[in-house]
């Protein structure tokens, strides 16, 4: 995968935590720990994006609508 190099800046206490990773080798750069990060945190926030739509739908009305496709499709098996 393609990387790009981007500047950040960090507070003292989390530099040390990173910097504690790093050295207890849990990861091995700085980096590697930055986005591991970045990734799980957006993971968490498209997760979240994706409860909070879902908790839009209709319940009843979702069922209703599976029902329905379950009789088109069961109409479209062969018989046997």
């Amino acid at each position: 995968m393609a990387t790009s190099k981007i500047a950040i800046t960090l507070d003292e206490k989390t530099l040390q935590i990173l910097d504690r990773f790093v050295r207890t080798k849990v990861f091995p750069s700085r980096s590697s720990v930055i986005q591991a990060a970045v990734a799980e945190k957006l993971e968490r926030l498209e997760h979240g994006r994706l409860a909070r739509e879902c908790s839009k739908l209709d319940r009843y009305e979702e069922q209703s609508l599976a029902d329905l496709g379950m009789v088109a499709e069961a109409r479209e098996w062969p018989e046997y």
